[in-house]
């Protein structure tokens, strides 16, 4: 007597599986998995409390020994905590994400980098050319800027390519923009105060908290619209889409750097990351449409 081949497991985007079908598809839950995926849901939150001990590590230890060696360290664990708790937020979510952790550290990394070099060069010309930068000018340069590096891995992975890929990586590409961003204001804070940890701890923490819904949130926006673009063959409706996005995000980021009105900011802060989370909502339908299609259910 034949015995029915088991079918593989269906794995969420922790990659832990979530159900499995035996034989004659009798459904068999996988509650064993549940503790990885709990593990990986809420690292973002490990993240920051780690982070933070770091922080007040290096803070203490740079008040004790009046080192300012420690100052360098100090920016940029306190920099780096919030872009890389919310990049590992975004990862951990129920989406179906093709790339892997190194191809989202590259993207934050190279970003970062490649992002600001680029869109500081390009605001300098601007500047030189045109004897003003106005803001608009500013959000359409820098959110170019960092859309390149997740172009370019639009370009390299072309297999398996999913719009959900996208907006990991645009939010990787601009976590390393906003955390060396950050990095360059407070070190420039920490000179014109003459070493004033309070002023740095301020600017830190302002820019921190709200950059999930600033650089990060446009630019997984975007790069979720370019994907998408992609995944849709160039046609003119997907096209169109992209170009809207491109100039939307480009006008919510000239509207932050026109004001100094925290309600101003709070409001834009509730569309980027309204918009954001929407996007990914959308993003994850099919996937959702697609299981219970099959007769899935998750399993509790």
């Amino acid at each position: 007597m034949s015995v029915p081949a088991l079918e593989p497991p269906v794995v969420d985007s922790a990659g832990a599986p979530l159900w499995s079908r035996g034989p004659r598809h009798t459904m068999v839950s996988r509650t064993a998995g549940q503790w990885p995926v709990l593990a990986r849901r809420w690292s973002w939150l490990l993240v920051v409390v780690g982070g933070f001990l770091l922080y007040e590590l290096v803070r203490q230890t740079l008040l004790d020994t009046k080192d300012p060696l420690y100052a360098p360290t100090l920016i940029l664990v306190g920099s780096a905590v919030v872009p890389v708790a919310f990049v590992t937020f975004v990862s951990a979510r129920r989406l179906v994400f093709g790339v892997g952790g190194v191809a989202v550290a590259l993207t934050t990394l190279l970003g970062g980098v490649i992002g600001v070099v680029a869109a500081g060069t390009l605001e300098f010309e601007t500047r030189r050319s045109l004897g003003v930068l106005p803001m608009f000018a500013v959000g359409l340069i820098e959110e170019l800027a960092k859309l390149l590096v997740p172009a370019v891995a639009l370009l390299v992975l072309r297999r398996g390519r999913r719009p959900a890929d996208g907006l990991l990586l645009g939010v990787a590409a601009g976590a390393g923009f906003a955390l060396l961003e950050t990095m360059g204001y407070a070190f420039v804070a920490l000179v014109r105060s003459g070493g004033n940890l309070t002023v740095v701890n301020d600017l830190i923490l302002d820019r921190s908290l709200l950059s999930p819904a600033a650089h990060m949130a446009w630019t997984g926006l975007l790069a979720a619209a370019l994907w998408r673009a992609a995944a849709g063959h160039w046609r003119g409706r997907a096209v169109a889409r992209l170009a809207g996005t491109y100039f939307l995000v480009a006008a919510l980021h000239a509207a932050w750097d026109s004001t100094g009105s925290g309600w101003v900011r709070a409001a834009l802060s509730l569309v980027g990351l309204g918009l954001l989370a929407w996007t990914a909502h959308r993003l994850a339908a099919p996937d959702r449409a697609s299981r219970e299609a099959a007769g899935y259910r998750l399993a509790s």
